[in-house]
């Protein structure tokens, strides 16, 4: 059914009450961010959030599009869809992660499904569709799917595709959670898909075991390791450890506030949006006021955090289980897009990035693996040029 987004005067005139009633807590020595996000940066945010960002505009760039819901499984859900201009074009689901929205694919729509508007070839074209993950957003809060989390929405994504859309065969990508989601149709469901284009190349049982939520897994602190090994692996920690910890063990305790305080929820966004991304230290390099709003906004109206971060404890909860025994694991063909911003301890060139890759991964039917100097986590966001131009060449010789 198509449905265009829509947020209730209620819920924006609600919103700038609440900004309003913010309480700022002390926060000195902290113009570094050394401690997290700092109050003055914040408070600058809030401020605009209240008196100057315009939801409305945001939403009609957003309708520029079609947008549709449709229930499978007795999930609502929320989908993009933009056809393809071109002789052959192939359908291309992209899953999104978090702190991601559906939005955060909008700079690859136009030029996946019309190539030839951006100088492209037509041949290229894709139908794309691309879905909220449940409990992220539109069509509203998440109910009657407390287990969700990656592998449950794969199998709801090869429904939407092949049942609910009509599609004998089709192509997914995704980064981040939307990754996992990716891998695991290219698991589960191989022989229906063209293949898949990934942004990570996590393992599908990355979520497993007792210690899930340490992102150093196998690469403790030793007192040999050499110097830059060791930086790295504790710049990473910072980088991920709180979040990975936090959503793993506690994410229902942090969204009884995140839920109440549009500030406290902009600020659990925000670090990771700024910590995530290659900005140089100006996170507004990456995401401009009304961009880092716009996706806040959709995270507060659907009232959506509580389940977004219930996706990790729900991995390890409800762990993954393989669905055949054949190696790669993942027999789709697919294709990478790797950043140098994320490169792992001991790995420093994009050259390097590749290489090991390559080398070490026996998880992937890996066709298309390209790494770049451009670009942190929200790939398709901060070098889409790149991204459009790896899956691209991922799909090249395998239509119809």
């Amino acid at each position: 059914m198509l449905k265009p987004i829509h947020v209730s005067d209620e819920i924006l005139d609600d919103l700038k009450a609440r900004l309003a009633r913010t309480r700022a807590p002390l926060d000195e020595g902290n113009d570094d961010w050394s401690y997290g996000v700092p109050r003055s940066y914040l408070s600058e945010l809030v401020a605009y959030w209240r008196n100057d960002f315009d939801w409305r505009r945001a939403e009609a760039a957003i309708n520029a599009y079609e947008h549709h819901e449709v229930t499978v499984g007795n999930v609502p859900l929320h989908f993009l869809r933009k056809p393809g201009r071109g002789p052959r074009p192939i359908p291309l689901i992209l899953t999104h992660g978090w702190p991601w929205t559906f939005w955060h694919w909008s700079k690859v729509i136009d030029p996946l499904a019309d190539p030839a508007a951006s100088g492209g070839d037509p041949a290229d074209a894709f139908d794309v569709i691309v879905p909220s993950l449940p409990g992220f957003g539109f069509p509203g809060p998440l109910t009657g799917f407390p287990d969700v989390n990656f592998w449950k929405v794969a199998d709801l994504w090869h429904s939407l595709m092949t049942e609910t859309l009509g599609y004998e065969k089709y192509a997914a990508g995704g980064c981040d959670i939307g990754g996992i989601v990716s891998s695991q149709l290219g698991h589960k469901y191989a022989d229906s898909l063209y293949g898949i284009h990934i942004g990570s190349g996590l393992p599908l049982d990355f979520f497993t075991g007792p210690r899930a939520w340490d992102f150093a897994r196998n690469r403790p602190l030793t007192d040999d390791q050499p110097a830059d090994i060791r930086a790295r692996i504790i710049e990473q920690d910072r980088r991920w450890a709180s979040h990975l910890a936090v959503h793993m063990i506690d994410g229902a305790t942090l969204a009884h506030g995140l839920s109440d305080s549009p500030a406290g929820l902009l600020a659990w966004l925000l670090e990771r949006w700024n910590a995530w991304s290659d900005n140089g230290g100006d996170v507004e390099s990456v995401f401009t006021k009304d961009d880092l709003l716009t996706h806040a906004t959709i995270y507060w109206a659907t009232n959506s955090i509580a389940t977004s971060m219930r996706y990790y404890a729900n991995a390890n909860r409800y762990p993954w289980t393989p669905s055949h025994d054949r190696t790669p694991v993942v027999e789709a063909p697919t294709g990478l897009t790797f950043v140098t911003y994320e490169n792992p301890p001991g790995i420093h060139t994009a050259e390097e990035r590749v290489r090991a890759f390559e080398k070490g991964s026996a998880w992937f039917n890996h066709v298309n693996v390209n790494a770049h100097d451009h670009g942190g986590h929200f790939v398709p966001w901060e070098n889409p040029d790149a991204w459009v131009s790896d899956l691209r060449r991922t799909f090249r010789g395998r239509r119809p």
